[in-house]
């Protein structure tokens, strides 16, 4: 089992070593590979990215919990994505084609017509993935914690060692590279889990039988929800929120804008959307029968639902496999988020145009580490964490891309007002649960958008 799971981390690890060969000595080969990636490579590497160690850990633990009802995530979620890219994706991957910035932060800034907003956008982004790469390691670090009796800050820097080669080997061309492996990986561990599952309860007919004698399990909206057609509803398509601020995730963002032009991106966002569904599906379906291979079993983290199905299901070469492809899903996160960071400080921040290896390894290494060191003290929950990070990133800046989109002319002075308000109202509703079961950040999310609107003015141009 841990000779698999080795084996196929080295693979990858020396797949990420490899793309160093293209390597140029520029900024924009290191955070953007020279926009030289064909379709699918960006396509897949976005899926994996977006599908992290939330999608293995964290949504399966979810599902597992709340049963039917969480396709409500994976409906809105999608959806969303969709939805807004379609909008706003023109204009801002144009601009990206045309500019000679490598950071989201920068384009967004661009976008703006102020230099500011770059700064802004980028400490904004730069405190939240840094958290967010932090859970992906932590989700490492539960993974060999329940499959392989590892300590659990064994498994969080097994992970941020791996992660971390690569990403100072080549940038962010390693880290698409490896994403695409990691792909592969992840459909073929969540398919496989999909057919044994249900071969052991003995096949599809007599699986939804025995999903069907789970009280309340195959409800479509939550437990408790009640008879109102309205909240339903609003619980039901608040996610679609959540997959609208996509856009406010540089990590993600940033895959389209390394293809050539604009024929790529349409090619790219179809491998997307048909890897991201399947992926999700089988997720989903994860989720829903491990409540029947673990037998709701009590005393356990549900986090650690996956991990602990592939013991049940498989032998040892099967689970490390299935160990491997978790591992996967996190390093396919873990890696860009750190980049992102990097690039962050590097390009944004403090504005290096020349490319020094030493310094962006140097600063790359502080981010890595910084990351693994808050995972290994803050072991919560994963899918919070996730959900937390991505909340907050889309709140904030997602409805500035709306207003560039709208034309209107982008003011620092009103994107910090809005932003600290509409951070206290995401305090409020996390601090009160006023609405159970609707996603929290759309309560932010159309404050934010309404102040901006008012008080930002259409531009002349």
């Amino acid at each position: 089992m841990e000779i698999v799971f080795l084996g196929l981390l080295l693979f990858i690890a020396l797949i990420g070593i490899a793309s160093s060969r293209l390597n140029k000595p520029t900024v924009k080969n290191y955070y953007l590979a020279d926009k030289s990636l064909s379709p699918w490579l960006s396509g897949l590497s976005a899926m994996a990215t977006n599908n992290s160690g939330y999608m293995f850990i964290g949504l399966i633990g979810f599902t597992y919990l709340n049963g039917l009802s969480s396709i409500w995530l994976m409906i809105g979620w999608i959806l969303g994505d969709y939805l807004i890219t379609k909008k706003l994706f023109p204009k801002i991957v144009n601009k990206s084609f045309l500019s000679k910035n490598v950071t989201y932060a920068s384009i967004i800034g661009d976008l703006a017509k102020n230099k500011l907003i770059t700064k802004l956008v980028a400490l904004i982004s730069f405190v939240f993935l840094l958290i967010y790469a932090s859970a992906q390691f932590a989700a490492s670090g539960k993974t060999l914690m329940a499959v392989m009796n590892w300590e659990f800050y064994y498994g969080v820097i097994t992970g941020g060692f791996i992660v971390l080669v690569y990403s100072l080997t080549s940038g962010i061309r390693a880290s698409i590279w490896t994403d695409a492996a990691q792909s592969i990986i992840m459909l073929v561990s969540m398919g496989l889990l999909v057919l044994f599952s249900i071969a052991k309860l003995g096949g599809v007919n007599q699986t939804l039988f025995q999903l069907s004698e789970i009280d309340g399990f195959m409800i479509l909206f939550r437990p408790g929800a009640g008879d109102s057609v309205l909240f339903n509803a609003l619980s039901s398509l608040s996610w679609i929120v959540a997959g609208m601020f996509v856009v406010g995730q540089p990590h993600i963002m940033i895959r389209f804008f390394a293809v050539k032009d604009h024929n790529d991106l349409i090619r790219s966002r179809i491998f997307y959307y048909s890897s991201y569904i399947l992926f999700y599906g089988l997720a989903f379906a994860v989720g829903m029968l491990s409540r029947l291979i673990l037998d709701n079993a009590s005393g356990f983290d549900p986090e650690l639902a996956l991990p602990m199905m592939a013991q049940i299901l498989f032998n040892p070469f099967m689970i490390g496999l299935i160990t491997s492809g978790i591992f996967a899903a996190t390093m396919s996160t873990a890696d860009s988020l750190i980049i992102n960071c990097s690039g962050n400080i590097s390009q944004d921040i403090f504005e290096l145009t020349r490319f020094s290896k030493a310094q962006i390894a140097g600063i790359t290494l502080f981010v890595a580490i910084t990351s693994i060191i808050i995972a290994l003290i803050n072991s919560v929950s994963v899918f919070s964490i996730v959900v937390f990070s991505w909340t907050i990133l889309g709140f904030l800046i997602t409805p500035l891309l709306i207003m560039i989109f709208l034309n209107k002319t982008i003011i620092a002075k009103h994107f910090v007002i809005s932003g600290i308000l509409s951070t206290m109202i995401f305090y409020i509703v996390n601090s009160y649960v006023f609405f159970e079961g609707v996603y929290l950040g759309i309560y932010p999310f159309v404050v934010n958008l309404i102040y901006l609107y008012f008080f930002l003015k259409r531009s002349k141009n």
